[in-house]
């Protein structure tokens, strides 16, 4: 039965997300090379998000706004479980952000160019040593506009469901940059369309929002402290929204930075 349920909900969530891709792109492009801190981008990026989620049957639920600031930049660090991940964060946070992407999403028509017109962060991770340096510059272009960057400290999508031990890219940015970390708990997008899967199921997002971790006076060897203390943060909220029986979507990935 829930696979019947999901057919027709996948054609719907590709179709509908593909158009809304179409539509938002070219406006994307056009808008963002003219001046990429546009208000317009941010109201296409909502549109863009809120499609994807309501074809895919996801109503998101989310607790915490308050503890953002609006006008405030922040690098905001997330549990990464699916696909529907950045629309989440997208409508959850209440300030402009900007993400990484790998670099094979820069190979799609229109959503590529839409991608860098709007300041989306190029990630190639064959780049070996110099991946820091590219990211590291993008971000502080993205800061110096004003805008939030948002990481997945996991590196990748949890092929398990649970959460996994945090890299320290985004930490050492934070403390570089002097932004507050924004730790943000995402549940529900693994069930709604797991990796790697093709269907997508449906079903309730929570976000939840907790209090920044400020970096002030922070040096770069603090790195490891303030990712403990974010990933402990993220571990603790997802025990606290995972049901009985569903198999803590944290535990396994504590255990310090990799």
């Amino acid at each position: 039965m829930r696979i019947l349920v999901a057919i027709p909900r996948t054609i719907l969530t590709y179709l509908a997300g593909g158009v809304m891709t179409l539509i938002c792109g070219p406006l994307a492009i056009i808008v963002g090379r003219r001046n990429p801190s546009s208000p317009f981008i941010e109201k296409l990026i909502f549109l863009w998000s809120k499609t994807w989620l309501v074809a895919a049957g996801c109503p998101l639920e989310v607790q915490g706004r308050e503890n953002v600031e609006r006008g405030r930049s922040y690098v905001v660090v997330a549990n990464h479980l699916s696909n529907l991940d950045v629309m989440a964060c997208f409508l959850a946070v209440p300030v402009p952000i900007r993400y990484l992407a790998k670099r094979e999403l820069f190979k799609v028509p229109i959503l590529a160019p839409a991608m860098r017109a709007v300041g989306i962060v190029e990630v190639d991770r064959e780049a070996r040593s110099a991946v820091h340096e590219q990211v590291n510059l993008q971000s502080k272009q993205v800061i110096d506009r004003g805008h939030s960057i948002i990481i997945y400290p996991e590196g990748t999508r949890s092929r398990e469901g649970v959460l996994r031990p945090f890299k320290k890219g985004a930490f050492t940015i934070a403390i570089a940059s002097g932004l507050p970390v924004v730790p943000v708990t995402l549940h529900g997008t693994y069930q709604a369309w797991p990796p790697a899967k093709r269907l997508v199921y449906g079903g309730k997002i929570s976000v939840v929002i907790d209090p920044p971790i400020p970096t002030e006076g922070l040096t770069i060897s603090d790195g490891s402290t303030i990712l403990r203390q974010a990933q402990e943060i993220i571990s603790g909220r997802l025990r606290q929204l995972s049901p009985p029986g569903e198999g803590s979507a944290a535990g396994a990935g504590e255990g310090g930075a990799r």
